[in-house]
């Protein structure tokens, strides 16, 4: 159990928000990784959560690979650790000052994600504050910089001075507006966006222009999808783009150009089946204990997980989808 440093189960200070409010979407997912994660055998939650803690770097943040501490890999830092529930103490007070720093920051949408997230993870977790000295209308301001990104087609694109809608952004910026509780504006433009970039293998394109689906554009779009326009065709669809996109190794790989399998689409991938009702049924439409296996071949006995099997180097990002796709099929 996810314990913070306020003396409340991250479990229980969610059910109080349930009582109130339906959870934001990535809250609701950190509470389901998390009651799986809890199942994990003592150690290897320990040897996990020893490497997340041993990564945190002395201003608080977390790096990836190489670099300064940046507000994209101290989300995944903190995601991981709030499901194996080391996100307490000082480690979350520290991290509460990083994230502070960052708030005059760019207007990115990966980065107010990580850092509107970030902070809602501490409030919820443990109580700290990262807003609290912020201006009363910071919510508008972060509202107006994503309506800037918004484009004709009704998605929304990476950048301001980006051109083409993306599906990934799009699900961002809906992601961030959720958590600071503002309406999406035109969800049935946006929802239209989303469909126009289905195709005819079953998945979804990233960019509008290419024509080749991806598992992790496909897994934006169903996420964005969900309680909007997935039909049982295109449930039935999307499972058969994701069983194919599944490799002798056992992991999924990001599209069929690609002959090797990765973490990131390994567990989007397998998330995306969970969301579409798919996982009890899941053993006839991919090999969920060659998953497990292709999984735990890229888990390493010091802690942490590689991105796939060429890889020579862990970090706190992969580390979250090892946890996560785990945590999935431990609760199938």
């Amino acid at each position: 159990m996810c314990v913070g440093s306020r003396g409340q189960s991250l479990t229980s200070r969610c059910a109080a928000q349930v009582s109130e409010t339906p959870l934001p979407y990535l809250l609701d997912l950190t509470l389901r990784l998390a009651r799986g994660v809890a199942s994990f055998p003592a150690e290897r939650r320990h040897r996990h959560a020893q490497y997340l803690l041993a990564s945190q770097r002395p201003d608080g943040g977390f790096a990836g690979r190489e670099g300064a501490s940046d507000l994209y890999y101290t989300s995944f830092a903190l995601r991981s650790m709030a499901l194996l529930g080391e996100l307490e103490g000082d480690v979350a007070e520290r991290a509460g000052q990083f994230l502070r720093t960052r708030l005059a920051g760019s207007a990115a949408v990966v980065d107010l994600f990580s850092l509107i997230f970030s902070a809602q993870l501490l409030h919820v977790s443990t109580g700290v504050e990262v807003f609290d000295a912020s201006k009363a209308d910071w919510r508008r301001a972060v509202a107006e910089a994503l309506e800037s990104l918004r484009r004709q087609d009704g998605g929304y694109a990476k950048s301001a001075e980006g051109a083409a809608s993306s599906t990934y952004y799009t699900f961002l910026a809906a992601l961030c507006l959720e958590l600071i509780e503002v309406p999406l504006p035109d969800r049935d433009g946006v929802v239209r966006f989303v469909l126009s970039q289905r195709r005819d293998d079953g998945g979804f394109v990233e960019i509008r222009p290419m024509r080749r689906s991806g598992a992790n554009p496909t897994a934006a779009a169903i996420g964005l999808l969900k309680t909007d326009a997935l039909s049982d065709d295109l449930c039935g669809e999307v499972a058969e783009f994701l069983a194919d996109a599944q490799t002798d190794e056992g992991g999924m790989r990001a599209n069929t150009r690609i002959d090797v399998a990765d973490l990131l689409s390994t567990f989007t991938a397998t998330l995306t089946l969970a969301d579409l009702n798919r996982l009890d049924a899941v053993d006839a439409v991919i090999d969920t204990a060659a998953v497990v296996r292709y999984a735990e071949s890229v888990e390493l006995t010091e802690g942490g997980f590689l991105g796939a099997s060429w890889d020579a180097v862990s970090d706190v990002e992969y580390t979250f989808y090892g946890l996560g796709t785990l945590a999935l099929l431990s609760t199938k």
